[in-house]
């Protein structure tokens, strides 16, 4: 091999930068553990100790918790380079938005009141259940259907005030259907902006958002999050911009003290204050100004601290709010601000007035964090003089000193709103407050008079990225939408914690029998093999960490598959260096050659495979693109292990003189001498193959699948119990609440999935609610006494929803177009390469049929015993993963024999009435079982210790790697063999017989 210095080179630098990585997650992992232990030793309710650790972790998220010699690293950077974990391992909420097209084509219509518009809206929405194109697309082929003599750009509809710069009367409906498309985007672009502003400011650590393609459809995953219905709440309400009055802070100064001295005499202060009075002369009474209370804060803050609940929590009196406070305070002053007695202080024309935060600043120095706190002029209706929907746009600028501005346009109407308010607010040197979502954004002065024409520039401390961020919040504001959850899936903490448990067993257990049996077959050869395999985890986990990869349980999975994969490039090449052995070739001429032969079949097989991953990271979602992505980093770490690293360790040791046998004593002549004629028993594996298929076939035609909810839309609900529970009974008790429910005990007798389609085409947060208190009250008899809704809905003590999902009708459709699409992807990409690469459509025909027989057999199979199994039998992504898995693996399985079949042809010059062919596929057998039955015994004991929730998808594994091994020797070699013969390749059938 040359270039071995270089191989080292790169193996050592791998190998580091991996383990450097890995550090990150082991340090965080001891960080995570430290804030648990805190808490859970302050604490005993569980949301105070959620909240204890979120305080721990903010803690240190700005200060040093990793020091590595050279470098150090606070918190929040510790926890940036550790690997994430999904949401089936550490728990938490993955939900997929619908942001709401027909809301938004409401919006720019202004309203429209205009029959067929609104009946083309109605219309699109019966489209889409059956459709997967876009909203807007469906709204345009229902438009077509009832416009009749209208157009769309008609003064009813979208040639109104709003759009008058856009929309003009002249224009035809396809040149509106353009503007509408790039006014939907924008629209959509700004209402994800207004939801990663939401989820930044949740708390949760490692949220992730992303758009989903130009459907108008948004991916959130919150790990770890606790309240899930504050979350929900929290990504589907509509965003609200409003611009409000500022109340100046002179004009509430007697409210914060009178306020205080209420707080001191319902918090029973004033005796303490009384006592202290006869110590210090600080004490406040009524008449006091708040600096005044302030400058005695600072005489003696412990003595404020106790009589002053209100006035010790102000930072600074003079800031752009009424006043700056820390932090920490936030959730204390609103609970103060709340109390009526407190708002009883306002005077009379000011008791509507509304109290907001602003974000959050941090301290350059300190690193302290601070808020403002403003009061709004409110009224009676409570709502603003002026609110977002006159926003036509918004633009990061800069001012005449070249700072980072916003500028903005509104409408004619919202230009007339606009210059009242500013012109008031000059005249009073009052500020006006650009409020979103209740948080002030900004509340500049008017201080150059009031501005005609709506064209505004907003302008003060920010950064151009602040500019940016505030440009996207007051486009977003002026067409609010729905967010409606079209998909969710909730795991609790306990279930992701047995997650990582029995995943974490399951691999070890897996590889330690691989690492065995590398030995018991191969002998010192298996030694060197085991340490490029432990070499390939460590990179693998290395490269998921580096990347910011998410490891989800089905990339666990993947990581456990890839080392059968991995495994399966050495037993190539110690399978060929044996042959070339055999031949009497010395050591290295057999190492040499033997690597040299086995390249091209380890390099067909593993692309291949990685062909059906990278078709399954492009349709998939969540989990599914997670076993995607360790499967396809798995891939490349395998080959560079195998072929470089396996080399490197063979050549140092026979360099040395060392004898090296790849074999042991009991494999040495194992399989050596095979004969089998396995074409001459083709006809009986055609017959054998179609009575399975046949049986399948009317299996899945009758029995039918065990369709989940993501192919048929539902809510479904894992539910523990504290005792095993009868599923046939608890059935009858919700059928009686739900109508319709599907009850399955899964894994223990105390574990039920509970699936229905009540209200399934309704994707509020309220009716979610309502579907979960229906099952929490139609389950009370089976639970533990005292057991609250919230307790039910938490998995308090492990009894409750340990695991919920949620898919309406319409994306499940696109699901079940989605997983087609990869499947038939998957096969006509492979198909393609493998007429590239052997040059005939025999082989590629082979192949697919091959495949085809693998995946109705799997298929049939999950249709016969669904009903029967201990565990989830149920069609949904993961297992359309596990399909194109054993896609992959049976071609791998395929691409190595079809290899040795061209070799040995190639040599041997043609059929020779099937010799060839048999001898190419004994010459391959050890080398199919041998990999064959690793890979079993690793799924085996993922499916033995492994996580509940993988067992279907571990089974379609099983099953497809058994009955792929058979198609390859039996149905892709001899339909190939067939194919061909009648091509005159083959000797006439005569001759065939003779041998």
């Amino acid at each position: 091999m040359q270039n071995k210095g270089l191989v080292k080179l790169f193996a050592v630098l791998f190998g580091l930068v991996s383990i450097y990585q890995l550090a990150f997650t082991f340090k965080n992992n001891q960080i995570d553990n430290a804030a648990k232990t805190y808490a859970e030793s302050k604490y005993e309710d569980s949301d105070q100790i959620n909240d204890a650790e979120i305080r721990y972790l903010d803690s240190i998220s700005n200060v040093e918790a990793y020091n590595i010699g050279i470098a150090s690293f606070t918190g929040k950077e510790v926890k940036e380079k550790a690997m994430n974990l999904g949401l089936d391992l550490k728990g938490g909420l993955n939900v997929i938005l619908q942001i709401s097209v027909r809301d938004i084509l409401y919006g720019l219509s202004n309203k429209s009141k205009d029959p067929a518009f609104n009946k083309a809206l109605v219309d699109a929405e019966e489209i889409q259940k059956d459709a997967q194109e876009p909203y807007l697309e469906s709204f345009f082929t229902a438009w077509e259907n009832v416009k009749g003599d209208q157009k769309l750009a008609s003064p009813d509809i979208f040639a109104n005030k709003d759009l008058e710069d856009d929309v003009k009367l002249t224009m035809s409906d396809s040149d509106v259907k353009a503007i509408l498309q790039e006014k939907v985007d924008e629209s959509i672009v700004s209402a994800f902006e207004v939801l990663r502003k939401r989820i930044d400011q949740f708390g949760v650590t490692s949220p992730n958002i992303q758009r989903l393609g130009n459907s108008g459809r948004v991916l959130v995953e919150l790990p770890g999050v606790k309240d899930v219905k504050r979350a929900t709440e929290l990504i589907t309400t509509t965003a609200q911009l409003q611009f409000w009055d500022v109340v100046k802070d002179q004009e509430l100064n007697d409210f914060i003290i009178g306020a205080n001295e209420t707080l001191k005499t319902k918090l029973g202060l004033n005796e303490k204050e009384e006592a202290l009075e006869e110590q210090d002369s600080t004490a406040t009474d009524t008449g006091s100004t708040i600096d005044d209370l302030l400058g005695d804060a600072s005489t003696d803050s412990t003595n404020v601290a106790v009589v002053n609940p209100l006035i010790e929590m102000i930072v600074s009196p003079n800031s752009q709010g009424l006043f700056t406070l820390r932090l920490e305070d936030k959730d204390q002053l609103l609970e103060y601000l709340k109390m009526p007695e407190v708002l009883a202080n306002l005077p009379a024309d000011m008791r509507y007035t509304k109290f907001a935060f602003g974000l959050p600043f941090a301290d350059e120095e300190t690193g302290a964090e601070y808020i403002d706190l403003y009061a709004l002029k409110g009224n009676k209706a409570d709502e603003p003089e002026l609110s977002g929907g006159v926003v036509t746009d918004a633009r990061q600028a800069y001012t005449q000193t070249n700072k980072p501005s916003v500028s903005m346009q509104m409408n004619a109407k919202g230009s007339k709103i606009w210059e009242e308010m500013t012109g008031r607010a000059n005249q009073n040197q009052s500020q006006i407050a650009i409020v979103l979502d209740s948080i002030v954004y900004s509340a500049p002065t008017a201080s150059s008079g009031a501005i005609s024409g709506g064209n505004t520039e907003i302008s003060g401390n920010f950064t151009i990225k602040e500019a940016e961020d505030l440009a996207n919040v007051l486009r977003a504001g002026k067409l609010p939408a729905r967010a409606e959850i079209v998909q969710a899936d909730q795991v609790g903490p306990s279930l992701g914690q047995e997650a990582i448990d029995s995943g974490t067993k399951s691999f070890l257990i897996a590889l330690a029998l691989v690492l065995i049996w590398m030995i018991l077959y191969y002998g010192k050869a298996g030694i060197f093999a085991d340490i490029a395999l432990l070499l390939n985890i460590l990179l693998i986990f290395g490269v998921l960490s580096g990347l910011g990869a998410v490891l989800t349980l089905p990339g666990l999975a993947g990581i456990v598959l890839t080392i059968g994969m991995s495994v399966d490039a050495n037993v190539l090449i110690f399978e060929r260096i044996r042959e070339e052995l055999g031949k009497g070739k010395s050591q290295k001429e057999a190492v040499k050659d033997g690597f040299a032969n086995a390249l091209s079949s380890i390099l067909d097989a593993n692309i291949t495979t990685g062909l059906t991953a990278l078709i399954l990271f492009v349709f998939g979602t969540g989990p599914i693109k997670g076993f995607a992505t360790t499967l396809l980093i798995g891939i490349m770490t395998s080959l560079f292990t195998a072929i470089f690293i396996t080399r490197l360790l063979v050549d140092w040791y026979v360099n040395k003189g060392k004898s090296l046998d790849f074999s042991t004593s009991i494999t040495k002549n194992l399989f050596k001498n095979n004969n089998i004629n396995f074409i001459s028993k083709r006809k009986v594996a055609y017959v054998v193959s179609g009575i399975l298929i046949l049986i399948s076939l009317g299996s899945l035609f009758t029995n039918k699948l065990d369709q989940g909810i993501d192919f048929v839309g539902g809510r479904t609900y894992q539910v523990r119990f504290a005792d095993a529970v009868s599923a046939e009974k608890v059935s009858e008790d919700l059928t009686a609440v739900f109508n319709s429910v599907e009850v399955k005990t899964i894994g223990s007798a105390n574990q039920l999935k509970i699936s229905t389609k009540y209200k399934v085409d309704e994707n509020s947060v309220e009716v979610d609610e309502e579907v979960k208190t229906m099952l929490f009250n139609g389950l009370k008899s089976y639970l533990p006494q005292g057991e609250t809704f919230k307790d039910f809905s938490e998995a308090k003590d492990d009894i409750g929803i340990v695991l919920s999902s949620k898919v309406s009708p319409t994306i499940a459709d696109d699901i079940k177009k989605e997983s087609f699409l990869a499947v038939l992807g998957s096969l006509l990409v492979v198909f393609l390469y493998i007429l590239f690469r052997f040059k005939k459509w025999q082989f590629s025909l082979g192949a697919v049929a091959a495949v085809f027989h693998d995946v109705i057999i799997v298929l049939g199979i999950f249709s016969l015993l669904y009903k029967f199994m201990p565990f989830s039998m149920e069609i949904d992504q993961a297992f359309i993963a596990a399909i194109l898995t054993v896609i992959g693996y049976s071609l791998n399985d395929t691409v190595v024999v079809f290899d040795r079949i061209r070799e040995v042809l190639a040599e041997r010059a043609g059929f020779k009435g099937g010799v060839n062919i048999n001898a190419a596929i004994n010459s391959t057998l050890s080398r199919t079982l041998n990999t064959s039955l690793t890979t079993l015994v690793v799924l085996l004991a993922m499916f033995i210790f492994g996580a509940e929730s993988l067992r279907g998808l571990l089974f379609a594994l099983i099953v497809g790697v058994i009955v792929g091994t058979y198609s390859s020797v039996f149905i892709a070699t001899p339909l190939m063999y067939d194919t061909l013969k009648n091509k005159g390749i083959a000797p006439p059938k005569e001759d065939e017989d003779k041998k």
